[in-house]
């Protein structure tokens, strides 16, 4: 039987024997132990070879399921992002669209979180699986009602997913809480000592609540977003 694709692996096209006994592992439970061990020690220490010591098997056994690293790795972004949240509804006063994009990409900023490293992975030309299409239809379909070209949609799509990407990079290795008051408490030190040099600096760090990056950047950052396409949508109508 020829060596299926990555592609051929995350939609399941690939052909299976029809006869011959019940397979001793699965594609989904290699997947499953895979995303375990990247959540606990980083893609770095993931191997092949690790993958199966943690199974309890060979590791060529498990080239019987998938043929190679990078095909896990496919397979993991795809098990990683899992689905798009179901949103129903919209907040009082608020068009559904913009409800449905908000939650979409907080959801989006916790999966990345979950999963720090699904960033370095899901970026380039590579196999797109069918959750990671599913995050698209969604988001698409959000704005499908809004008068936005396909293209002006797609590039709505880019601005929140670069947004929800770069959060995590700036807060990775620590809860978005913890980051916020680390982050606040290090600059308000630093320009304290320098505060005529960087007026600016120490009065935004001198407010009560100020923060950079973590969930208010995160929030904040959505709004101007949707902001921005409201007035689009506006000026289409």
């Amino acid at each position: 039987m020829p060596t299926p694709t990555a592609l051929e692996l995350l939609w399941g096209t690939q052909q299976r024997p029809k006869r011959g006994p019940k397979p001793a592992l699965s594609v989904e439970r290699i997947v499953a132990e895979a995303v375990a061990l990247a959540d606990a020690e980083g893609l770095a220490n993931l191997s092949m070879q690790r993958l199966a010591e943690r199974l309890g098997f060979t590791k060529m056994s498990l080239y019987r399921y998938i043929p190679g690293k990078a095909e896990l790795v496919a397979l993991m972004v795809d098990t990683a992002l899992g689905a798009p949240p179901q949103i129903s509804g919209s907040a009082p006063g608020e068009e559904p669209w913009r409800d449905q994009l908000g939650v979409w990409c907080e959801t989006l900023y916790q999966r990345f979180s979950d999963h720090p490293w699904s960033l370095e992975v899901s970026v380039g030309v590579r196999p797109i699986g069918p959750n990671e299409m599913a995050w698209m239809e969604s988001a698409l379909g959000a704005l499908a009602e809004t008068g936005l070209t396909h293209a002006e949609r797609l590039d709505a799509i880019v601005l929140l997913t670069g947004h929800a990407r770069s959060l995590v990079q700036q807060v990775r290795g620590l809860d978005a809480e913890a980051f916020e008051k680390q982050i606040a408490q290090q600059f308000a030190e630093m320009v304290a000592a320098a505060a005529d040099r960087y007026p600016a600096a120490a009065a935004a760090f001198a407010e009560e609540g100020a923060a950079a990056g973590g969930e208010g950047a995160l929030r904040f950052g959505i709004e101007r977003i949707l902001d921005g396409l409201a007035v689009l949508i506006a000026r289409r109508r």
